[in-house]
């Protein structure tokens, strides 16, 4: 569909995978789209080398599929072909042992996928639709809102201009210049923390086979975690047989890796295993040349305003990436808009009469005020969940306390789920509904309910889990009360018996 001087024009901030899958959605419901980046095209080959060193391997599940396939379902098919399945977590001990945690009884796994694999091709698929325009070296530098208007330089040119929007997504990540607009005209709650941890990227080489061809030095199906309590090493498997290591630790403890030596002893006493299979020269020269990246978290409140502009993605939620939700809540916020977009019938070729430039599109707006009113819970409760979830994935995955708490999870789920939730069946409906499922009356485990069940808002999953954490901390106290009961009955019974004997 050929751009269309009749459809309004919506302007997105940030060519990212938020932004493209936004592109995308607007473009097929007709939007004339323009897409704007501020920096060079990911595709050229002059880009690789700087994206390569930018952000954590991805893994995407259940939610950022489903909001592939509510969009585009060959673009989600497309993209499942150049992921590779993690069945579970692989624990590496400080003894040296492993052990590995599936992540669900029916065997439903995580995705790692490359950052650049997904946002080029989803860059080709926006740049492959009549309707949209790409603007890379292009960076917004103000927004008047009120008017629909961006202030833009071309970074090449160093020229400045003002181009003209009926509607603004700003998905231009953590330091959102969209965002930071907003809060010039709207009164909004915002909360910014920085966590006293950062993390640097390392690669792990393929190792070769007998024949000389590459070949995994770990086994590529499991998400492989080195927990040390205050800090962790994990590895994610990518399609040439490599793998992207990611170390996070306290900036303190990070200090300290300032020359070959101090790495390679630091290393070889956590993580022995690693260096073995990364190698001790590349590993010195990743720890010493990679950049060091903070670990941040943003929540903000509204995401909207009037029916002008709203923020999705990082640019109204940052979260640290535990969870492995980071991407598949963003994406999962262009599922969300689209279905609202849908149900109130907002359409761009249509003018209200006698309609002014300056006359607000009630339908647009009732749409951003539902966004922000029923997902501000949700991004709440992922952004601390995803927290909560470092601490068990640096310390607890090894303790007594957690295995028995995740193997009573899953009896308790076997016992009254018998029946897994396929994705497919839950297609339909998410390409029409934010969530069409209530609260579940059977018991799920928090993680299936975050990673496997996108028809689960992240709220509802939040509230669920706590109650059943508050079930499992009463069956815990009843049973160490009854066996204190057993205890004192057997004391009093082998006394009496004493006592009788000694008469």
């Amino acid at each position: 569909m050929p751009q269309s001087p009749s459809r309004k024009r919506a302007a997105i901030v940030g060519a990212g995978p938020v932004g493209c899958l936004a592109a995308l959605a607007l473009s097929k419901r007709g939007w004339n789209v323009d897409l704007y980046e501020g920096r060079p095209d990911l595709r050229l080959p002059s880009s690789k080398a700087a994206s390569e060193q930018r952000s954590i391997n991805l893994a995407i599940s259940h939610r950022g599929i489903a909001a592939l396939e509510a969009i585009d379902p060959a673009v989600a098919d497309q993209f499942l072909q150049s992921a590779i399945p993690m069945r579970g977590r692989m624990i590496h001990t400080e003894a040296g042992e492993l052990d590995s945690q599936l992540y669900d009884r029916d065997g439903q796994c995580i995705n790692s996928i490359g950052r650049a694999v997904l946002n080029e091709g989803l860059l080709e698929e926006a740049a492959a639709s009549e309707n949209v325009r790409l603007f890379f070296n292009h960076k917004v530098l103000s927004a008047d809102f009120d008017n629909r208007k961006l202030m833009v330089k071309d970074t090449v040119s160093n020229k400045e201009f003002q181009v003209d929007f009926d509607f603004c997504i700003g998905a231009d990540g953590s330091y959102s210049i969209i965002q930071r607009q907003m809060m010039r005209v709207v009164r909004m709650d915002y909360q910014q923390e920085y966590i006293t941890h950062e993390y640097v990227e390392l690669k792990m080489p393929a190792g070769r086979g007998v024949n000389g061809e590459p070949v995994f030095l770990l086994d590529p199906n499991h998400l492989h975690i080195w927990p040390r309590h205050s800090f962790m090493l994990i590895a994610l498997p990518n399609r040439d047989k490599t793998f992207t290591c990611t170390l996070f630790a306290p900036s303190a403890e990070l200090d300290r890796l300032k020359t070959p030596d101090s790495i390679l002893t630091w290393f070889k006493f956590h993580f022995p295993d690693a260096v073995q299979a990364i190698g001790e020269k590349l590993l010195v020269e990743d720890v010493l040349t990679n950049p060091r990246s903070p670990l941040i978290c943003t929540k903000s409140k509204p995401y909207h305003y009037k029916d002008r502009v709203i923020i999705l993605g990082d640019a109204a939620h940052s979260m640290v990436p535990f969870y492995g939700q980071g991407l598949n809540c963003g994406l999962e916020d262009v599922r969300i808009l689209s279905t609202l977009l849908d149900s109130e019938g907002v359409d761009p070729s249509i003018q209200e009469a006698g309609a002014s430039e300056h006359a607000v599109d009630r339908r647009l707006l009732r749409v951003l005020e539902r966004y922000t009113e029923g997902r501000y819970q949700d991004l709440l409760s992922i952004c601390d969940l995803a927290m909560d979830n470092f601490v068990e994935m640096r310390h607890s995955v090894t303790t007594l306390s957690y295995i028995f708490k995740k193997t009573v999870d899953t009896i308790l789920y076997s016992l009254t789920s018998r029946k897994m939730v396929e994705l497919s069946s839950l297609r339909p409906t998410l390409s029409r509904v934010p969530y069409p499922s209530g609260e579940p009356r059977a018991w799920l485990p928090l993680y299936t309910m975050i990673t496997f069940r996108p028809d689960i808002s992240y709220a509802t999953a939040k509230r669920k889990a706590e109650r059943q954490a508050r079930i499992l901390e009463g069956l815990g106290w009843a049973g160490t009360t009854l066996v204190g009961v057993v205890g004192l009955w057997a004391t009093l019974l082998v006394r009496k018996t004493l006592t009788e004997r000694l008469r």
